[in-house]
């Protein structure tokens, strides 16, 4: 026999370790010191960075590291930058056009490389990068013509399904849930970012009313599954599960984590739920089922958004903390919370959520709970601005020295 190429071997390896329930699970030591503090820079509709399209590469640099240097002034050590908002790319990618967020026009070349020099930058001031990308969002508009003509999404039409006013990648398509693999992981190979990164978005949140259409694919692949949902949520546990050995395959030493919208199950539909009454659960919803990935230590970290003060009725944070510890308890996956620090001032947000010291009682409450080894605090403009100090109140009452993120 000839001898086995690396891709061949890594693609017989991969085939290898999915096809086996735990393939991922790699032995992690769940008593290692540190602490995650970690801040969400969203790049997708210039939400965070850069602060508006069109900006000169030195103006885009600048406002990148003023970032970076907030995280490092509150004493945070690791950035989630989202690299990957809407099928596109913030470095040069042969899978997908540059991001229109940097230019104003999707496949037009910013004049650097965005994704290599936060790595670079960050690293430089002991901050870890996790890369963060949204595997399956094509556009916030459901025209097809205003994507670049080179965009993989216009030579294959049928992988995308419009639905609430968007568009997305079909997840049940198997040449979908590879070339979406494969983008990703160019960015893992070319730098050396510390996890890869995914927020909450799986199938797309409900829209009353629409139906996201994906038929066909169902027709083809869906026998052997009791219905629709349990062949969608199999569609995201592959996805999870192949990404999982590939980052590993790819980059050792990478890590894997997501941020799942904050309610797995509620009780009422299923006794291993939290005790909340949410009107989005991601196994039913999203078809994402969160607290299997965890079980199964198919990622290295969740970092679930409970966007709720504590006391909230329908979401309790105080409810869903300990929750989450019981799910990560004697697994290999580490828990972090996401933490809605820009709902603090905001007047349309509950009264909780107008008092400075509210995310400070949240890291207090975090304390009881061994399993929770850090935060992730939503976002970079709001860590900036602080508008009623409810991020420097963190800071005095938490993190008064710096420190290690978990590994």
């Amino acid at each position: 026999m000839g001898r086995l190429s690396r891709r061949t071997f890594a693609l017989a390896a991969l085939a290898t370790l999915a096809a086996a329930p735990d393939a991922s699970a790699v032995p992690r030591s769940r008593h290692a010191s540190g602490e995650m503090r970690g801040m969400w820079v969203a790049t997708v509709g210039n939400r965070d960075w850069p602060s508006r399209p069109g900006l000169s590469a030195a103006q885009q640099h600048a406002e990148l590291v003023g970032h970076l240097d907030l995280a490092v002034r509150d004493r945070l050590n690791a950035v989630m930058f989202q690299v990957r908002p809407t099928a596109d790319a913030l470095w040069p990618s042969p899978y997908e056009p540059w991001s229109e967020y940097l230019t104003g026009t999707q496949g037009r070349d910013p004049g650097w490389n965005p994704l290599r020099t936060a790595v670079a930058e960050a690293h430089a001031r002991g901050l870890e990068l996790h890369a963060w990308f949204n595997p399956y969002r094509v556009a916030l508009h459901t025209d097809l013509t205003r994507l670049a003509a080179s965009h993989p999404a216009r030579r294959h039409p049928d992988w995308v399904v419009p639905y609430g006013g968007k568009l997305y990648y079909n997840p049940g398509l198997p040449e979908v849930r590879a070339f979406v693999q494969e983008a990703m992981l160019d960015a893992v190979r070319k730098y050396p970012v510390d996890a890869v990164h995914f927020d909450d978005y799986f199938y797309p949140y409900p829209v009353a009313g629409q139906t996201f259409d994906d038929d066909e694919a169902y027709d083809r692949y869906g026998s052997g599954f009791a219905d629709r949902a349990a062949w969608r949520r199999d569609n995201i546990d592959r996805l999870v599960r192949e990404m999982a050995v590939r980052i590993k395959l790819t980059r050792p030493g990478t890590r894997f984590g997501i941020s799942p919208f904050g309610v797995w199950r509620n009780a009422a539909t299923d006794p291993l739920g939290s005790d909340t009454t949410a009107g989005v659960q991601t196994y039913d919803d999203l078809h994402a089922d969160t607290r299997k990935w965890v079980r199964e230590n198919w990622i290295d970290y969740i970092a679930p958004q409970i966007y709720w003060n504590i006391g909230f009725a329908a979401a309790d944070y105080a409810k869903l903390l300990p929750w989450w510890a019981q799910v990560a308890r004697g697994s290999g996956t580490r828990l972090y919370v996401g933490e809605a620090l820009y709902k603090a001032g905001d007047p349309a947000q509950p009264a909780a959520w107008q008092d400075p010291a509210e995310l400070s009682r949240h890291l207090t409450l975090a304390k009881k709970y061994p399993q929770a080894r850090g935060h992730i605090f939503f976002a970079a403009t709001d860590v900036a601005t602080d508008r009623i100090g409810a991020m420097a109140r963190v800071v005095a009452d938490h993190y008064r020295q710096p420190a290690r993120p978990p590994r």
